[in-house]
């Protein structure tokens, strides 16, 4: 059976030379091979035209986490926490949701790319939870990476729910924003227990599916992996269904 590619995007950053440079964890990569699929990383500042070419060539994307996408995009002021803006990025993401939109890709979108894909849909943001959300849960959690924050509820009937095989699940978090109004067509799946929007996804028979948390690190992780695992690996078979 072939290994589907995958589209996955990354950010761009300076290193201590000055020199620019691709920019994305490598545990998004391994968790996607370790799933069945190639990676294609995809970069801010790519044409348009090569954009499209690479994604004519997938079968599936993922959006990754980072920084915050832009508040103007949401028709939001930005708060004083607002870090990491990057509109190269902004840029690419949202014009690679419109082109897996057009092809009909599935989507795995993950932190930051939940709130992306819920902004190109209409939707706005929490721009800082800490501040915003009265008796909010640490959801800034950095080290490990890989270790449980907090629990998540996960609607009994959603996809989630039958990817995971339950209705709660123990979670990273590495996010101070979240999604505050869905945007459109988007359902709510899982919110932690101060009211967070923890998933969301598409109904119907396309893999549209996003988490605010990060299964890539949780991933292969003994005793506390196998959701993240089943997550990526539902996320595959539907690109090799759609290869």
């Amino acid at each position: 059976m072939s290994a589907p590619l995958v589209g996955v995007t990354a950010a761009t950053a300076f290193d201590s030379r000055g020199f620019e440079r691709a920019s994305l964890n490598l545990s998004y990569l391994r968790a996607i091979e370790a799933a069945g699929a190639v990676p294609l990383v995809l970069t801010p500042g790519m044409a348009r035209e090569q954009l499209e070419a690479a994604l004519g060539r997938c079968s599936g994307l993922v959006l990754s986490g980072g920084g915050d996408v832009a508040p103007r995009r949401y028709g939001h002021v930005p708060h004083e926490s607002i870090i990491g803006v990057s509109e190269a990025r902004d840029e690419l993401e949202f014009a690679a949701l419109a082109a897996a939109e057009r092809a009909g890709l599935p989507v795995l979108a993950i932190c930051r790319g939940m709130q992306v894909f819920n902004v190109a849909l209409g939707g706005s943001l929490v721009q800082d939870i800490p501040s915003m959300v009265e008796g909010a849960l640490a959801h800034s959690v950095q080290q490990p990476r890989h270790g449980p924050a907090h629990a998540v509820e996960v609607g009994a009937e959603s996809r989630l729910a039958g990817i995971v095989g339950g209705t709660r699940i123990e979670v990273n978090s590495r996010h101070h924003q979240a999604i505050d109004r869905p945007g459109d067509g988007l359902v709510v799946t899982a919110r932690a227990s101060d009211g967070v929007i923890e998933a969301v996804e598409v109904p119907g028979s396309r893999f549209v599916v996003g988490v605010q948390w990060h299964p890539e690190d949780m991933a292969g992780q003994p005793g506390i992996g196998e959701s993240a695992d089943r997550l990526f690996g539902a996320f595959v078979e539907a690109a090799r269904r759609n290869a």
